[in-house]
């Protein structure tokens, strides 16, 4: 069975029919995104945890903290969509989850638009966009990611209205 099937599995089992404690969210985001690096070779638990954490900072809600955990669930096959639907979340927290999943072929500026028109989401980018450029977290990757990466996190920083 692959990482993506056995996260499933795990978000399948842990939603269950009571809502989630955000320490049920932390550990189904945790097992789910296991197996997963980063472009650095980190896990990728450490990004979730980043974010949270950065949501957390900025004075997020408990609701905006669990979204932080599972921003990239979706996006990365860790749960499906179908989950997502049936989880045991409140129902701003899966709005916020959605509006930060990227949909295939979606350009920037619709991407966050949508962000923006979200109640919440944008706290949730914002602790995202700020882990990723993390110059101490860029400097692992090769010059050409980079500057790719710095150019795109400055894009989307500036569609988002976010202070440099």
């Amino acid at each position: 069975m692959d990482a993506g099937t056995n996260a499933r599995r795990i978000a399948e089992r842990d939603a269950g029919t009571s809502p989630l404690s955000l320490a049920e969210v932390e550990r189904l985001a945790r097992r789910a995104h296991a197996a997963q690096r980063d472009k650095a070779g980190r896990p990728y638990v450490e990004h979730l945890a980043a974010v949270a954490a950065g949501v957390r900072e900025r004075g997020g809600t408990d609701e905006q903290i669990a979204a932080a955990w599972l921003h990239d669930a979706v996006e990365d096959g860790a749960v499906t969509a179908e989950w997502l639907a049936d989880a045991a979340l409140s129902p701003w927290t899966k709005d916020m989850i959605r509006a930060v999943t990227k949909v295939p072929g979606e350009s920037l500026a619709e991407y966050t638009a949508r962000v923006l028109a979200t109640p919440g989401a944008l706290l949730i980018k914002e602790a995202d966009v700020a882990h990723n450029a993390d110059p101490d977290r860029l400097a692992a990757l090769d010059p050409a990611t980079r500057d790719r990466l710095t150019a795109k996190y400055a894009e989307v920083r500036r569609l988002l209205g976010l202070a440099d």
